[in-house]
């Protein structure tokens, strides 16, 4: 027991850069009196003395605002949070590593007695205020987005965000970039634009509509090449223009400093217009 509890005082510091000492984390880190307790009412839910596990359990949410079932098995070097609404349920399985910020909820979906609740594989990360419900397992190593929503397993390493809950990587997933992928790569780079629609770990409203801004601007792209080929038959001669790199989009101090001056009625570069004094 002992034992177990050093680990998890390790692990607040090494997922933690806020914790400053052994006794600050012991007296002052609600995450770790719920993992104590829970280890504790847990022992004595195996033990068939389920009323005062349950009692132990309750006080412990009490104490700390973090409810978890005494039924549920949780592995080593297991970390809460800050962990205010934190709900584990009674079939719930948590290997070893995992991470579990506010407001998380690993919940079950049926009334029916059995496994209910989700499993989690080893150093599984879930965001604060994300819900993990039913029966499902997330593979070793998955990344559960903030406020996600997840009702289906998810594969090792992937990346999960959105309601309901979808993978948004690719790489760990084993997925290989579709030609529709490729093509708005392709089309950003000849515009100057990076692809933040191919960009791994993007949530997926956003990478939604940057692909739609890129398919929209490749059929224009599209259209025009066709308008200026059907002049070029008539006999029309076009210039050919050049599209311009749109380089970096960040804004600078001396930006800043010309957008002040501009205000100030001067033109850059130059003093801006002080009133009279009377």
């Amino acid at each position: 027991m002992f034992k177990r509890i050093k680990e998890d005082i390790q692990c607040v510091f090494e997922r933690d850069p806020a914790a400053r000492n052994t006794f600050e984390v012991l007296t002052t880190y609600p995450g770790l009196h719920a993992v104590v307790l829970h280890r504790l009412s847990h022992a004595l839910w195996t033990h068939h003395l389920k009323w005062l596990a349950r009692l132990l359990s309750n006080l412990g949410r009490w104490v700390t605002g973090i409810e978890v079932h005494p039924g549920a098995r949780i592995g080593r070097h297991f970390f809460i949070d800050h962990g205010m609404g934190v709900v584990i349920g009674e079939t719930a399985e948590i290997g070893d590593g995992c991470t579990l910020y506010h407001g998380v909820t690993l919940g079950g979906t049926t009334w029916q007695k059995g496994k209910r609740h989700p499993t989690l594989a080893n150093d599984v990360v879930v965001g604060a205020g994300a819900k993990v419900l039913g029966p499902i397992t997330l593979g070793e190593g998955v990344r559960v987005g903030s406020n996600a929503v997840v009702v289906k397993d998810v594969p090792a390493g992937a990346t999960v965000v959105g309601v309901p809950g979808r993978v948004v990587t690719r790489a760990e997933t084993g997925q290989e970039p579709g030609p529709e992928d490729e093509r708005r790569k392709a089309f950003a780079a000849k515009i100057g634009f990076d692809a933040y629609g191919t960009t791994q770990d993007m949530p997926d409203p956003v990478a939604n509509a940057i692909n739609c801004m890129l398919d929209h601007i490749h059929a224009m792209d599209q259209q025009m090449e066709n308008m200026c080929h059907s002049l070029k038959t008539l006999g029309m001669e076009m210039e050919e223009v050049e599209l311009p790199d749109l380089g970096t989009c960040d804004i600078s101090a001396r930006d800043l400093e010309q957008a002040d001056e501009f205000a100030a009625g001067a033109e850059p570069g130059e003093e801006p217009d002080k009133p009279e004094k009377t």
